[in-house]
């Protein structure tokens, strides 16, 4: 009889954690509760997370895994906001068993500036992916703009999720869509906004020039070779 592998020290941490966010309040979890839940020790721990909001990075990153596995091009000759559809609701399905964890994590960090910004950036590199698995660019002058407005349809989103317990998700499911009307006019908008100011640049560049300094790489990278996790310092 085959019998399910055990899952690794670093999957049983991320699942650790989202078993206790599921109980208690996010600010009463420690690390010693989570490597105990884990049945890890804290050396164990320490080698894999340097803090439980890197663990709620990897949680992340989890999700980011199974989306980017059930993308196909079943939805190639879609209109992009179909397209981000489809990925965004196949996100809040893959959270869907962790949402009581999510609710607490949710109202734990509604207060916290420096959290709220760490995870936004978590945000940031998940919504990459997302996008791209929706196949939307995000190179080029207008696509940070496309990240954050990703992450902030996003989590419009979730906030209705959190409080829709509707099997079906109707509620959500309109308020996603509302949002990402949204965001396409705000990037029209830009778009047109830089369309109208290119002879500006222009001129500008010619006049002024634009100095170009190297950026010395001092940012410290994991052992995976990945840049310090954002959410570390949670």
């Amino acid at each position: 009889m085959n019998q399910t592998p055990p899952p690794s020290p670093r999957d049983a941490i991320v699942e650790a954690l989202m078993r206790l966010a599921a109980k208690q309040p996010w600010d009463s979890i420690k690390v010693t509760d989570i490597a105990r839940e884990a049945g890890v020790s804290l050396a164990q721990f320490r080698d894999l997370f340097p803090s439980k909001g890197a663990v709620l990075g990897a949680f992340a990153r989890k999700i980011d895994r199974q989306v980017l596995e059930g993308t196909t091009d079943d939805l190639a000759e879609e209109p992009v906001r179909e397209r981000v559809f489809d990925v965004l609701m196949r996100r809040i399905d893959a959270l869907e068993p962790y949402k009581p964890a999510l609710r607490r994590i949710a109202d734990g960090v509604s207060g916290e500036p420096l959290t709220i910004a760490a995870l936004n950036q978590v945000a940031l590199n998940s919504q990459r992916f997302m996008l791209a698995a929706a196949g939307v660019s995000t190179e080029g002058p207008l696509g940070l703009l496309k990240l954050q407005g990703a992450v902030l349809v996003f989590s419009n989103t979730l906030a209705t999720w959190l409080d829709d317990d509707d099997p079906a998700l109707a509620r959500t499911m309109a308020r996603l869509d509302r949002e990402l009307k949204r965001g396409e006019r705000v990037l029209e908008r830009a778009e047109e906004v830089r369309r109208l100011t290119a002879p500006v640049r222009i001129l500008g560049r010619a006049l002024f020039g634009r100095r170009r300094t190297a950026r010395p790489q001092t940012r410290e990278r994991t052992q995976d070779g990945d840049t310090t996790d954002p959410a570390a310092a949670i």
